[in-house]
């Protein structure tokens, strides 16, 4: 059973400067040092279920950055979410968060 979550997040300060791709492998990065049962594609080489709808432009700081996080088991949201957001880097911090039921469209399809 997997659960997904679209969470709302900042990007502010020397964390502006991070590129879209390289955003990717930072998020990769904090979700193993929180030890969170992260979802993985199928396929020969696996990666993360995490999908950013939109890419903001390198040096654009923002306090309204959506993603998606796909979990292959539960996890209790207020405490593990809060473990994310403290092993992310400084100026990136997750604000709020919510459960998607199954069957709900994607994040990017609906903007």
């Amino acid at each position: 059973m997997t659960q997904r979550y679209r969470i709302r997040w900042t990007k502010v300060g020397r964390t502006r400067f991070i590129s879209a791709r390289d955003l990717t492998s930072v998020w990769e990065r904090a979700l193993r040092r929180a030890d969170l049962p992260i979802a993985y594609s199928e396929g020969f080489t696996p990666h993360p279920k995490v999908s950013f709808p939109d890419a903001l432009p390198v040096g654009v700081s923002s306090t309204g950055e959506y993603a998606e996080l796909t979990f292959a088991a539960p996890i209790e949201p207020a405490s593990d979410l809060a473990a994310l957001s403290a092993t992310l880097p400084a100026g990136m911090d997750i604000t709020t968060y919510l459960e998607v039921p199954d069957g709900a469209p994607k994040l990017a399809k609906m903007l």
